[in-house]
């Protein structure tokens, strides 16, 4: 029930559409794309060259992948005596997840940064695009009942999930009971869009790099910003908006928003120097996969207890919070209070020099 009752910015869209939920990961997406460009440029500043810049990306990613698994399998049902750990979840593990895509991402990314110039980037960009909206709608596909269909962006009826299906298997994918198709909303096809957003973010950061006027980064920002939401609300009329797929008009659309947080963020942070605000994001950003990790774990765990008949989280809203504050209040009072001792946690980290890196 908690997940039930949610207020709907803190949903995702049920299929075609966006929430501001489904903002986080293109977000984060453009962050690394941003932080590739900075941490390159510091590093080539110092002499490393690029051959042990991108096999450090290998490590990274590696560990990525690896982490990504471990939460996939970090996972017993206690209340089921018959449950079967090998079978259910080692047998049946998920590929592809948001590490495991946040890893070839990074690579790739970082790759292209390393060995192509930056009007090339954006070309690449441009190319993913076009290319991946190309084969989504004109690359014909076989359905289980051997109908061959092509130019679908339906849940479970997608070229995206037909390769995930073919490749990854009903049993490891997310969406395993999805019909006609079984596929993973960080599917194999919807990487390479996926890769386009870490792109965007390169090339904003290669401008920050290159135009040291504050006052000009934000106006040249803020211009691109919207010019691409326009653009990308204009090509949802023929490709929808859609977080699963990763759509072009997806990427265009939320590539613009975060150039507008981030001009955003700067005026307030570096031009006007308003930076009490920041506190808890400084926190969080700066450890940002421990973060990720501490959560996905914390969250497991409280299904996993057994409480009577629930677990301790179903425990804890059914008989706490929603008889204080009902279902969608008693459920925004959970992810609260689970965010405030994630922040804890954090903060702990933070004061102590804590950070954990990849």
């Amino acid at each position: 029930m908690v997940w039930v009752s949610l207020y709907w910015p803190l949903k995702h869209a049920d299929w075609h559409g966006l929430t501001p939920t489904d903002l986080i990961f293109p977000f984060f997406i453009f962050i690394v794309g941003m932080s590739i460009t900075l941490s390159v440029n510091a590093m080539q500043a110092k002499g490393i060259t690029k051959q042990s810049i991108l096999r450090s990306g290998v490590v990274r990613t590696v560990k990525l992948v690896a982490l990504g698994w471990f939460l996939a399998l970090f996972y017993y049902n206690f209340r089921d005596p018959n449950f079967s750990w090998l079978d259910e979840r080692l047998a049946g593990i998920r590929i592809m997840g948001v590490l495991q895509r946040i890893g070839l991402v990074y690579l790739i990314a970082l790759a292209c940064y390393l060995y192509i110039k930056p009007k090339y980037i954006a070309l690449t960009f441009v190319s993913l695009l076009i290319g991946y909206g190309a084969l989504m709608i004109y690359t014909p596909y076989s359905l289980p009942n051997g109908e061959i269909v092509k130019g679908l962006w339906l849940h479970g009826n997608n070229l995206s999930a037909w390769l995930d299906n073919l490749l990854l298997g009903a049993n490891h994918v997310y969406y395993a009971t999805a019909k006609p198709l079984a596929f993973d909303p960080e599917g194999i096809l919807s990487t390479l869009p996926a890769i386009a957003t870490a792109l965007s973010g390169i090339l904003c950061g290669y401008y920050i790099s290159t135009e040291k006027n504050l006052g000009k980064q934000v106006r040249i920002f803020n211009l691109v910003a919207i010019t691409s939401i326009v653009c990308g609300c204009l090509l949802s009329l023929l490709i929808p908006i859609n977080k699963a797929l990763w759509t072009p008009s997806y990427v265009i659309i939320s590539s613009g928003l975060a150039m507008l947080c981030y001009a955003l963020c700067s005026y307030i942070l570096d031009i006007r120097k308003v930076r009490l605000w920041s506190a808890p994001f400084l926190v969080f950003g700066a450890n940002a996969i421990l973060f990720f990790m501490f959560a996905g774990i914390v969250a497991r765990i409280l299904i996993m207890i057994p409480v009577a008949d629930t677990s301790l989280k179903g425990a804890i809203f059914n008989q706490v919070l929603q008889p204080l504050f009902g279902n969608y209040l008693g459920s925004f009072s959970y992810s609260l209070l689970f965010l405030l001792a994630s922040y804890l946690v954090m903060y702990a980290c933070y004061k102590r020099g804590i950070f954990w890196k990849v």
